[in-house]
């Protein structure tokens, strides 16, 4: 009976993992964590942050105290020129400003950004800027992707400060930029299991500002069913506290979360059929230092 009621419960487990390896395969990343951001979710808060007409989602310090203003954008897609963005004290671009890292596109895009106003342009790279990765394995690119992008085309980019695993200290306050991810066949991407764990080590505990092309596990970062954010980024964050944290990536999650420690900002500009839809998100910091 024993032996019987085994197999039975064999073969129930075989046809589980069986429907299981055919749910991953019609994912577009087959390892995303959705089921461990299931089991986390509960103990993690999540306040909605609406911006204003202008974007901005606070106000400046009504103290005196001097401050910056930070304006937010990701995923223009080579449509940059189609983005009414503000004026302000910084830039962020959290990366996909092209579509393939063609030298044309990122000779435009270097040219665009010079004409901005603002003193600090801060920029990191997202997966469509084929050719930035220095470690990319590029066999494992999608059919399409191969022999496109221009191999170092960071080194075209000298109106911004371009951020790959660095810090940048503005006024006091503390930046650091990083482009990993874990969507497979992409230049930064590393596997979720073996590599991800360790690629955030490098950001430093004081840092005030986080940017990052992928957002962290369950915050603003759902594709479809598919949760595109990493775990190990979102430990990061919930040990190291940066104020803000800007990504973008996942287009259609555009928006702002808080945790009550940390304000979480997924500033993608272009929709799923990348098409310029939103505006840039502004938000006000203090600095650390007299003016």
């Amino acid at each position: 009976m024993r032996i019987f009621e085994f197999i039975i419960r064999f073969f129930v487990f075989v046809g589980w993992l069986s429907q299981c390896m055919e749910a991953s395969k019609k994912r577009i990343d087959p390892y995303a964590e959705n089921e461990l951001w299931d089991s986390l979710k509960e103990s993690r808060i999540q306040n909605v942050i609406e911006k204003n007409e202008n974007g901005e989602i606070n106000t400046p310090p009504t103290d005196g105290r001097p401050y910056l203003k930070v304006v937010c954008i990701s995923d223009t897609h080579e449509q940059l020129d189609k983005v009414e963005v503000p004026d302000g004290d910084v830039l962020i671009h959290a990366g996909d400003f092209t579509n393939s890292g063609k030298r044309d596109e990122l000779i435009r895009f270097n040219n665009e950004m010079a004409a901005f106003p603002h003193k600090y342009k801060l920029v990191v790279a997202g997966n469509h800027e084929l050719g930035f990765d220095k470690k990319e394995n590029k066999s494992q690119r999608n059919a399409n992707d191969q022999g496109q992008g221009t191999d170092d085309g960071y080194e075209l980019l000298t109106n911004v400060t371009y951020l790959q695993d660095q810090s940048i200290t503005i006024e006091g306050v503390h930046f650091f930029g990083s482009s990993y991810h874990p969507l497979y066949g992409f230049p930064f991407y590393r596997d979720r299991r073996t590599e991800m764990p360790n690629c955030w080590k490098a950001v430093p505990n004081d840092t005030d500002v986080l940017i990052t092309h992928t957002p962290p596990l369950g915050y603003l970062d759902q594709f479809g069913e598919e949760r595109w954010g990493c775990k190990d980024l979102l430990y990061t964050v919930e040990r190291i506290q940066p104020a803000f944290h800007i990504f973008g990536h996942v287009h259609e999650r555009h928006g702002i979360l808080s945790n009550n420690q940390t304000t979480f900002i997924n500033a993608a500009q272009c929709s799923r059929n990348n098409l310029i839809q939103t505006r840039p998100i502004v938000f006000y910091i203090p600095t650390k230092v007299s003016l």
